[in-house]
């Protein structure tokens, strides 16, 4: 068998659907009957929605914040390992 064609969701589809549940008054199942998605799925929202109003910022912004930390601990190695380089040529010609 194949793999199952999966719906993709904008992230404001996904906030929007998320507003909804928290305000119309109605539960999960029937909001999720409404926009023909799973429990689970508007669970898996509802969860990412309070990560980024936990933190201020969104699913993407992190992992953007991720990669940059990632990015300037390697440059750091990178400028020590450099610097000692320089300091060993430097001794070593004199």
């Amino acid at each position: 068998m194949g793999k199952a064609n999966r719906r993709k969701f904008s992230k404001q589809f996904k906030r929007d659907a998320v507003a909804l549940f928290r305000t119309s008054g109605k539960n999960q199942s029937q909001i999720c009957r409404e926009l023909g998605i799973g429990v689970s799925v508007l669970g898996a929202w509802i969860a990412m929605v309070d990560a980024e109003e936990k933190t201020g910022l969104t699913t993407d912004e992190v992992a953007e914040l991720k990669q940059l930390r990632k990015d300037k601990a390697r440059l750091e190695m990178e400028v020590e390992i450099l610097g000692k380089a320089t300091a060993f040529f430097a001794k070593r010609n004199h």
